[in-house]
């Protein structure tokens, strides 16, 4: 070919790789970015001898990680009555929520989240999770390795204080307290200082009675997909209970050395735990 010719179809090529090159679109400062999905709302729900307070590390941590969390108070009165305190709480937040629940917390999220969409899995932090008519003081006693009684035919476990209190309707209910000396065993596991215990011993919130009585409704674990950390060293809850519950639900299971209050001693486990069952649905 004349070198001429040669030179002309060259230039040519370069200027159609030159005007195909131009018709290629490419990301720029204009180009708007894909919106991602919103994270779920992560609510934390306190079980029994315990209140929001404690979530504070997990609170943190979660956040740093970018997810919406709130910590409501739990009533503490009675199963029927918690539960549809936080089923009410519940519809008041827009879009996907993870549900959290430790020690008795854990009964309450079973039934509160029922027939809610928006509720997308479920978090059992050495939790109760009962199945219909069951009750918290049957699964308790279901298993042996809680240091609640040391005296099996009591008619309170000897750890608890019952005070009397004056209910709306002018009968006498009966509140649990945990008892101080016996706070840092049963909660830590003997954990943490005397005197940590002794704080969280004094700012207790206690326990109606019939709370551990009343039997649970239609459990959401059978229909919404749920996680459980199983906290081995648990002197509330017996381990084996957590086993049990933890396997009957089809929970993704985890477990640690920790004791009952794991979201206390433990903070980085339950916030993964949570995490994982956050990014199941998707965001």
């Amino acid at each position: 070919m004349p070198r001429t010719r040669l030179l002309t179809s060259l230039a040519l090529t370069a200027a159609g790789l030159g005007l195909s090159a131009a018709l290629i679109p490419t990301a720029s400062a204009d180009t708007p970015e894909r919106p991602h999905a919103p994270k779920p709302t992560v609510v934390l729900v306190h079980g029994a001898w315990a209140d929001a307070s404690g979530w504070s590390n997990v609170v943190k941590r979660l956040q740093k990680d970018g997810y919406p969390v709130v910590a409501p108070p739990n009533p503490l009165r009675s199963l029927s009555t918690d539960s549809a305190y936080l089923a009410a709480y519940l519809k008041t937040i827009s879009g996907p929520i993870v549900l959290v629940g430790h020690s008795y917390g854990g009964a309450v999220i079973t039934n509160a989240a029922t027939d809610n969409p928006n509720v997308k899995a479920l978090v059992y932090i050495a939790a109760f999770a009962p199945d219909r008519d069951e009750t918290v003081a049957a699964l308790s006693a279901k298993f042996p390795g809680s240091h609640l009684t040391d005296d099996p035919t009591a008619p309170i476990p000897t750890a608890l204080n019952a005070v009397p209190f004056p209910q709306a309707d002018g009968t006498s209910g009966v509140d649990f307290y945990l008892k101080p000396d016996k706070f840092r065993d049963v909660f830590l596991s003997g954990r943490g200082t005397s005197a940590d215990a002794a704080a969280l011993a004094a700012t207790q919130r206690p326990i109606a009675a019939q709370a551990f009585g009343e039997p649970t409704g239609a459990p959401a674990w059978r229909t919404i997909p749920s996680w459980y950390l199983v906290a081995k060293n648990d002197h509330a809850i017996a381990p084996a209970a957590e086993r049990f519950m933890a396997h009957r639900a089809h929970a993704h299971t985890v477990e640690t050395d920790a004791p009952h209050d794991a979201q206390l001693t433990d903070p980085r486990a339950v916030s993964h735990l949570i995490e994982r069952a956050a990014r199941s649905t998707g965001r």
